[in-house]
């Protein structure tokens, strides 16, 4: 026999069709963006992960003063290693604002991916990193002018050793803007000239190391052998790169498999309060029908019969919502996806793969969260006994006498204690909604300001106009230019991974670093926050590609954000690492220094050098933060619509009875609209605070994953907009509850009466 309680679903359904409705949209919603993220960061993850075979991606690079000879190669060449030029030019361009590294095409190792156009063929042709073309607006065809050397695009390509355009290892972000790869033929590169020239190598191990532990012993092994050799063949190691470290390589596919990650722990989380709200809503549904259901009970359906009952619309709307966004995140949300994905980095052609753990992820999983939440309420609200319904008594307590409120208090007050005090797990899920939507919301606007912030005290804050370092001391007759020592040691590796830090000589009563020097070390608050060194510690460095180690005592910290650095006296400095009293390698200068030769410049850091970080973060960033705010209005409303209305259908009754006794619709919304607008009012002002804390917990901790330090920061206007936006939002929900309350028939005051 067909069980006839399946003759509810279509009426219920009819009468909550708006509430299933903005369930499934929300659930449909967030699936497919989820599902879209899975499928495609899944396909880019494998065609990153196949590259490395693809391409022959190297194993690491290494970088020396001068070209190695042949005997050191050869003494530098083991059974288990190769050794391959990789030679590139580093020159600014003149159409756009950039600096272009350009390699030869490479036949042998870190081969290219062509996108767009062709390989470069002719002495005149350049081919050009996709990712640099689009933000710089650059096609096929275009002239592109690079130092002194006029060249057309002939093609857009995708370097697999350049997936994420980090100019140096240093760097805490890529920059896609300024800074691009490229290539050009072998005759071509050899008619460039030695100027902006590195004598770059890349090392292959004839078998790939396991893992990152393994890689880190090959390494340090390496390492080793190089700078005994090198030394030996009176040259010096400027630069070392492991493949495991290289933030050029690796951070794309850290970057795509995290997000997949980070992305589907949020969908649980989604699932879980929509679980609640339908296991309140639930609950609620069964207290007003408790004589229905203790009727069925005494005539026989069984308690499991009844969780089945109760618990379908719930999987129902949940299995719809979960193939509706599967639906559109295979296929819309995919491309999405994609694009924004290829929009930050520069990744080689990939071809979609239907995997089934983004189903499971999206749709098993959910579905399990969904039924397990409201098996466990359903189980625990229906086993009591049929009469207990039958009389409407279900608490499982013996009913004490009401909680005694003070006579003092107004009326109406004490009417809204007694709706707080009735209605305590609605406004406690609508707490915890309220605190997810604002987390979120204030993820959405955190970021423009923060980084609009760090880049103003970037700028604002420049050791000097103009910074030179110098691959030997050169005089120059500029009269604002100021000597300075530089050099770069690593952190050791502790609670967080080795990073670079520039260790600066200054001479004494500098006129661009305002701090005495003498006989004490500054360090710059970037690197005092980020490791949390305070005046008085002692802070231990190494050698970049050595052994020594080098200790420090922090007499003062140096307001200098742009970078992890330590100050000391250019004298001490010299003396500290073994140089010439008057030895320097850099300089300051209010004014661009024309006179040495740009052979002698290691390098010029600009203003540009040091805001990468920032203008790379807003460009990759941009079109997500609008994805989370949207998101965040949404989650907030639907929250507290839902509540707020099962709040009101849960006190008809009473509102019914107060209209009978003469109340206005006025009245009655100062007692239930006012009531839970104060609820919400509240929440907004107390997860505020709480998600600013959370907020600055989890981006402090992501951030340290990563060379350099970008403050944490909310400007005072992120707050405003967020409680702007909580109030237009509930305004928008009390006006529909307003008309609610305004429908509630006299007769309902009538029913159901004990």
């Amino acid at each position: 026999m067909k069980n006839p309680l399946i003759k509810r679903f279509p009426r219920e359904l009819k009468s909550e069709f708006g509430k299933y409705l903005i369930i499934f949209l929300f659930i449909a919603g967030t699936i497919s963006i989820v599902s879209g993220w899975n499928v495609a960061g899944n396909s880019m993850a494998t065609a990153y992960d196949e590259s490395f075979e693809t391409y022959n991606i190297e194993d690491g690079n290494f970088e020396l003063y001068a070209e190695a000879d042949k005997s050191l190669i050869s003494d530098l060449e083991t059974d288990s290693i190769s050794i391959y030029k990789n030679f590139y030019i580093e020159r600014s361009t003149k159409e756009v604002d950039s600096t272009l590294r350009v390699f030869h095409k490479r036949d042998k190792i870190n081969l290219e991916c062509l996108m767009n156009g062709e390989f470069p063929v002719s002495d005149n042709e350049i081919a050009i990193d996709r990712m640099y073309a689009d933000n710089n607006a650059i096609s096929v065809g275009d002239t592109l002018t690079f130092g002194d050397n006029m060249f057309t695009v002939s093609g857009l390509v995708a370097l697999s050793d350049y997936s994420a355009l980090f100019s140096s290892p240093a760097d805490m972000m890529f920059d896609a803007v300024k800074f691009g790869v490229a290539i050009v033929t072998e005759n071509c590169f050899d008619s460039l000239g030695e100027n902006g020239l590195h004598y770059s190598y890349s090392w292959k191990y004839d078998k790939r190391p396991t893992d990152d532990v393994q890689a880190k012993e090959f390494s340090e092994e390496f390492l080793e052998h190089l700078y005994e050799q090198s030394a030996l063949h009176e040259n010096t190691v400027t630069e070392y790169i492991p493949e495991y470290t290289n933030q050029a390589i690796i951070f794309t596919g850290d970057d795509i498999k995290g997000d997949s990650t980070f992305i589907t722990i949020f969908l649980y989380l989604v699932v879980v309060i929509i679980a609640f709200v339908f296991a309140i809503t639930t609950g609620n549904t069964i207290a007003k029908e408790s004589t229905v259901i203790g009727t069925l009970r005494a005539t026989g359906y069984t308690k499991s019969e009844l969780i089945r009952h109760y618990m379908a619309m719930p999987i129902l709307v949940t299995f719809a919502g979960a193939i509706m966004g599967n639906i559109l995140g295979y296929t819309v949300l995919k491309d999405f996806a994609a694009s924004a994905y290829y929009g930050s980095y520069s990744l080689p052609t990939y071809v979609t793969l239907w995997n089934p753990s983004a189903f499971i992820n999206t749709t098993v999983i959910p579905l399990i969260i969904m039924l397990a939440i409201n098996f466990i309420m359903l189980s625990r609200k229906l086993s009591l006994s049929p009469l207990k319904f039958i009389r409407r008594d279900l608490s499982r307590r013996q009913k004490k006498k009401v909680f005694k409120l003070n006579t003092k208090i107004g009326i109406m007050k004490r009417f809204r204690l007694r709706v707080i005090f009735q209605n305590l797990p609605n406004y406690m899920t609508i707490f915890v909604g309220i605190f997810f939507a604002n987390m979120i919301l204030l993820f959405g606007f955190l970021f423009s300001p923060m980084l609009d912030k760090y880049q103003e005290d970037i700028t604002t804050n420049l050791l000097a106009s103009h910074q030179y370092l110098l691959k030997a001391p050169v005089e120059t007759m500029e009269k604002s230019a100021e000597k300075y020592t530089a050099t770069s040691l690593k952190t050791l590796e502790d609670k967080l991974k080795s990073e670079e830090v520039t260790i600066y000589g200054i001479s004494n009563n500098s006129q661009y670093i305002d701090i005495n020097l003498k006989n004490g070390v500054y360090i710059s608050n970037a690197y005092a926050e980020k490791h949390n060194i305070k005046i008085g510690d002692e802070i231990t460095l190494q050698e970049q590609f050595g052994t020594k180690t080098y200790s420090f005592t922090i007499d003062g910290i140096y307001y200098y954000p742009a970078s992890l650095s330590v100050f000391m006296d250019k004298e001490n400095f010299n003396h500290k690492f073994d140089n010439d009293a008057d030895y320097f390698n850099g300089y300051f200068s209010e004014k661009e220094i024309t006179d040495i030769d740009e052979i002698y410049i290691a390098t010029e850091i600009t203003a540009d050098d040091l805001t990468k970080t920032s203008r790379q973060l807003k460009i990759s960033m941009g079109n997500m933060m609008n994805i989370f705010l949207v998101f965040g209005i949404v989650m907030f409303m639907l929250i507290v619509y839902l509540l707020s209305k099962l709040i009101i259908e849960k006190n008809s009754q009473s509102i019914s009875m107060t209209k009978i006794l003469g109340y206005q619709n006025s009245e009655i919304n100062s007692i239930y609209i006012m009531t839970t607008s104060i609820i919400v009012i509240l929440s907004m002002l107390l997860t505020i605070p709480i998600t600013n804390i959370a907020l600055q917990q989890t981006c402090e901790y992501f951030f340290k994953e990563y060379p350099g330090w970008l403050p944490y920061y909310v400007a005072p206007s992120v707050f405003v907009k967020i409680i702007v936006m909580d109030i237009i939002s509930y305004a928008v929900i009390s006006f529909f509850q307003m008309r609610k309350i305004k429908k509630v028939p006299l007769a309902d005051a009538l029913k159901n009466v004990e």
